[in-house]
């Protein structure tokens, strides 16, 4: 009953806050930035039949799990990681994915 308990709570959060729980559990982010750009967007097809908005977001996530990984399986690992948004509503990710190293210090 707990799992469910969780899911329900889960899902009753924005899809920005679902996002933010969803790659900090599975990526251990260190850094994330999570933008709801929808608004952007309002005009566009994906748009339209969503009243919900938050469609559209613009993502910068600093993880160790990307050390060694290409882009592409990086960005890969963020959309496994959002599986079920994007399969529920999420149209468009903007992505930017670092190692801690590759942030640096500024």
């Amino acid at each position: 009953m707990g799992s469910r308990g969780g899911a329900t709570v889960l899902q009753q959060l924005s899809r920005a806050s679902r996002m933010r729980t969803k790659l900090q559990t599975a990526l251990e982010a260190s850094a994330l930035d999570i933008e709801d750009v929808s608004h952007e967007h309002a005009g566009h097809a994906a748009m339209r039949d969503n009243n919900a908005g938050e469609t559209h977001f613009n993502l910068k996530i600093v993880s160790p799990k990307f050390e060694g990984q290409s882009l592409v399986k990086r960005h890969r690992m963020v959309y496994d990681a959002l599986a079920d948004e994007l399969q529920s509503g999420l149209h468009a990710l903007s992505i930017v994915a670092k190692t801690p190293q590759e942030t640096g210090p500024k």
